[in-house]
């Protein structure tokens, strides 16, 4: 279905704020990761190298998106999910899948290799904005409104458990209950849904040894210092270094070998102490631009199905956002997610800069 808006500029600020991200983001991996580079690969710059690449796909994909009409997009709702879920079981494919941290996340296609997950959100966004746009006279209805998008979701939530990321899966279960509300659906049924889905949550929670000793370690890091509370310790000393001007670009100590992997889920804690106060505010800042944009965006989309596209990508990206940055200010228990834009990865960097070029360029269409 074509649209009958008519086209202007992509949203200049939403892709500022974006830009003046993956800068900064760039830089601090550099910073962060030269000393881990120089005794891992003999290279001070061998993250530094690959993120640059990963950039320059990533805004290449970006401005390619945006000169595609958005809602020609839903051409692709059904083949998406469709290879979600094979690349989701493909990953236990002997020498396919690839363990990491005792989780089974990423797949190797000869010399490529991304997280499979990453896509799946996108793909399941895009999924749920056709179908619930297709349905949307339905909606408020079990069988032939909620049935087919609740299925779908749960059999990616299920593959992505067995990785296990529970994180994940929390950002999915929100943002599909968050689209759902828009499409119009009951608060009752949507309700019955969250009263389901707290006490799965719970026992999945409960259910983990390696999960217990996050929780523990979020209420009281100084119990276990030297291994459940150690990561978060070193965090809120990275925060405590920086007071409110930084140590300096490049002059932190706790990305030598105390932080761990401080190029990837701890890269905030390391702006914290370079940069200081002023620099996390600047950040914070930063999303704060992106999100609102995104979901003015979703609110000016010509149609629904724009308008649910928009509102998701966003829902994505805000909750990435929060919950690495909560987890590395000790808000919440650490959850182990990519901070978009910044944090060191090519799969979370490309995904998030596509679901940019998105809403760009649904931006470009007024009602």
């Amino acid at each position: 279905m074509k649209s009958s808006s008519r086209e202007k500029k992509p949203d200049l600020i939403l892709l500022l704020a974006t830009l003046l991200l993956v800068t900064i983001g760039t830089v601090m991996i550099y910073s962060s990761s030269s000393i881990l580079a120089t005794e891992r690969f003999q290279d001070g710059q061998f993250f530094l190298k690959k993120q640059i690449l990963f950039l320059g796909l990533g805004l290449l994909l970006m401005i390619l998106i945006i000169r595609i009409p958005y809602y020609q997009l839903r051409k692709l709702a059904w083949p998406g999910i469709a290879a979600s879920a094979l690349f989701l079981c493909a990953i236990w494919i002997p020498h396919l899948g690839i363990r990491a941290g005792g989780a089974v996340r990423w797949l190797k296609l000869g010399v490529f290799s991304f997280q499979v997950s990453e896509m799946v959100k996108v793909a399941l966004i895009l999924f749920l904005a056709h179908f619930l746009t297709e349905r949307v006279n339905h909606i408020r209805e079990i069988r032939q409104g909620l049935f087919i998008p609740l299925a779908v979701t749960g059999v990616l939530v299920g593959l992505i458990l067995l990785q296990p990321d529970f994180g994940t899966t929390v950002i999915i279960a929100v943002i599909a209950l968050m689209m759902l509300y828009l499409a119009g659906g009951r608060i009752v049924h949507l309700a019955g849904l969250v009263a389901l889905f707290i006490p799965v949550a719970l026992w999945l929670l409960l259910h983990k040894s390696y999960r217990l000793a996050r929780l523990a370690a979020f209420l009281d890091p100084w119990k276990d210092p030297r291994h459940s509370g150690f990561q978060i310790i070193q965090s809120l000393i990275s925060f405590g270094s920086g007071g409110p001007f930084g140590v300096g670009i490049g002059d932190g100590m706790q990305k030598l070998f105390y932080l761990p992997e401080p190029h990837t889920d701890f890269i905030l804690a390391v702006i914290a102490e370079e940069a200081g106060l002023i620099g996390v505010g600047l950040i914070l800042s930063l999303y704060f631009i992106l999100i609102l944009r995104g979901f003015w965006i979703s609110l000016k989309a010509p149609d629904l199905f724009g308008n649910l596209l928009a509102a998701g990508l966003t829902m994505m990206l805000a909750l990435e956002a929060f919950i690495n940055m909560a987890g590395v200010m000790g808000l919440i228990p650490l959850k182990g997610l990519a901070l978009p834009f910044l944090s060191y990865g090519g799969t979370s960097l490309i995904m998030s800069l596509i679901a940019v070029g998105i809403l760009l360029n649904i931006s470009s269409y007024e009602g």
